[in-house]
This record gives C-alpha cells, structure tokens and sequence, in this order.
C-alpha cells in the first residue's frame, strides 16, 4: 500500500504545532460491496445476479444471498474502488440495494 505523508499546521492556543499525517491515497485499497435484503427480489434473481456481478458458483452466490436474507446484509464482494462500482452498478441494473465501503 502507498501512504503519502503529508505536513499541515494546526494552530493551538500555544503556538504553531506542526505534525506528520500518513493519508492512504493508494486507489487499489481493498473496498467492500454490500448488499441489503429487500422484500422485491425473490432468491433466484439474487442468485442468478450475483453470478452475473462476481463471477462466483451458484453455491456461492446461494450462500451470500441466504447471509443477506437472514442478516439483513453482507458483504459479496472486496476490491479495488473500479472493481466494486462495477460490481455494484451490475447488482443494481435489477434495482438491488448496494452500499460501497472503504
């Protein structure tokens, strides 16, 4: 992973304090896709949609959709931020619910 260092001033009553930030702005950090359940979708459009979204077998795929409809979520798939937006834009062409975190 890249980490950038980067100096700021941050102004205290006292004076002037100068510190060291270590800021990630290496593009490739792992990323997470979420999934959320709904009442709309029935499991084989889920399935058959995650398939499609992260190339994985349909055992896999039945598992991650039972994990969603028993937890309320779950997370299907790990990345770069390219590889989950295209992940996530594919759940979504069916109206699924996604969330990206970082």
């Amino acid at each position: 992973m890249l980490l950038k260092t980067i100096k700021y001033e941050l102004e205290k009553p006292e004076g002037i304090l100068e510190t060291d930030l270590d800021i990630d702005t290496d593009i490739n950090t792992a990323y997470r896709v979420f999934l959320f359940n709904d009442d709309h979708h029935t499991f084989e459009e889920v399935i058959n949609q995650l398939i499609k979204a992260i190339n994985c077998s349909f055992e896999k795929a039945r598992t991650f959709a039972f994990e969603v409809h028993v937890k309320g979520k779950a997370i299907v798939f790990s990345g770069n931020m390219q590889s989950c937006l295209k992940v996530s834009s594919i759940l979504e062409e069916i109206a699924l619910h996604t969330q990206i975190v970082g």
